[in-house]
């Protein structure tokens, strides 16, 4: 079957708007957009539950992922345009789970494999030193180079396919130590296990070696550019220093959305609130989330920045992939050696 032929027929998944938008340009006539975040937030082996359980908890009205509406026509073969980036690699695990359960055989997925473009001596030193791959784009590549791929498209062998089959099982099960244990241990054919391990474990609370509680890595940056003195989150972006480009290095990964989302979980959590907020400048309906609401530490904040936790509980939990962080009923820690641990 020819380049053009593949454009023109079948069904072709991408994890990005950018990459959509290009693909239509050049012909793809049945297009699937599958651009979920899925490295925070709840995810659930269930289809239905998983569609259902996102969208409350980002309290969205916008379809960005269509992997599940009923309105698809999968037809084969199905082309799958996946670049490095964190995000898309666990939504390629998600959409071959997901084609299992629809009956498409594997010899009718064709994954397109695409590396990060080569970064130019021009590009500048914050993202040469980005320590995680969350921004890569398909659409980074030029066209030429997207027709050669498909060009040269194939199948992926069948044990593969089932591997990222069992990587998504995994990544959605209540219990995350066999997850951890495949990204630490490392699994064929999935490079992307030991960075995606170092990136989830920053939202999870750390037990110390002599035995205290800390913040996640995240909550501790957001908590540490707070202050007494009211701020949106704008604002904490904008306070240069190394605690704003550590989190900015996170919220690349997370979409920035997720920083005002976590402030709100902050400031609505039990009566002795750590973070409390008040009417920003904008109105909360005209959408500038970053500028409608402001939030200031309280002394109680100030105390878990300097003491850290006494319990799990002092803390809003924080749902990670299938289980949550935080959750006295799922205690997960984080131990020095970068191990995951229940109290």
């Amino acid at each position: 079957m020819n380049t053009h032929s593949m454009l023109r027929i079948g069904t072709h998944v991408v994890f990005d708007t950018p990459t959509a938008d290009r693909l239509l340009r050049i012909g793809v006539a049945n297009l699937v957009r599958a651009s979920d975040c899925l490295i925070v937030g709840p995810s659930r082996r269930g289809a239905v539950e998983h569609a259902r359980t996102r969208a409350a908890w980002w309290n969205a009205d916008e379809e960005w992922d269509r992997l599940l509406s009923p309105t698809v026509r999968w037809e084969p073969p199905v082309v799958l345009w996946v670049s490095a980036s964190l995000h898309e690699r666990v939504n390629l695990w998600r959409t071959c789970s997901w084609l299992r359960h629809l009956g498409i055989a594997h010899h009718d997925v064709f994954i397109l494999d695409f590396d990060p473009v080569p970064l130019s001596s021009a590009v500048s030193h914050e993202v040469l030193t980005r320590p995680f791959t969350c921004s890569e784009s398909v659409s980074d590549h030029p066209d030429e180079v997207l027709l050669e791929h498909l060009d040269k498209a194939c199948p992926w062998p069948l044990e593969r396919c089932d591997r990222a089959v069992s990587l998504w099982d995994s990544y959605v099960d209540e219990n995350p130590l066999p997850f951890v244990e495949s990204c630490v241990d490392g699994v064929e054919g999935f490079p992307e296990l030991a960075p995606l391990w170092r990136l989830l474990s920053c939202f999870f609370p750390r037990k110390t070696a002599d035995g205290s509680l800390r913040l996640s890595r995240f909550d501790e940056l957001i908590i540490a550019l707070l202050s007494t003195e009211w701020k949106t989150p704008l604002a904490l972006l904008a306070h240069e220093s190394e605690t704003q480009m550590a989190l900015w290095h996170l919220l690349s990964c997370t979409g920035d959305l997720f920083l005002p989302r976590r402030l709100e979980h902050w400031a609505e959590h039990d009566s002795s609130a750590a973070v409390e907020r008040a009417p920003g400048p904008r109105p909360p309906d005209a959408g500038y989330p970053m500028l409608s609401e402001v939030y200031r530490l309280t002394e109680r904040g100030m105390q878990l920045r300097d003491r850290g936790l006494d319990q799990l509980a002092d803390a809003p939990s924080l749902p990670i992939a299938g289980t949550e962080a935080y959750a006295p009923s799922a205690p997960w820690v984080l131990l020095e050696d970068g191990q995951l641990a229940c109290l």
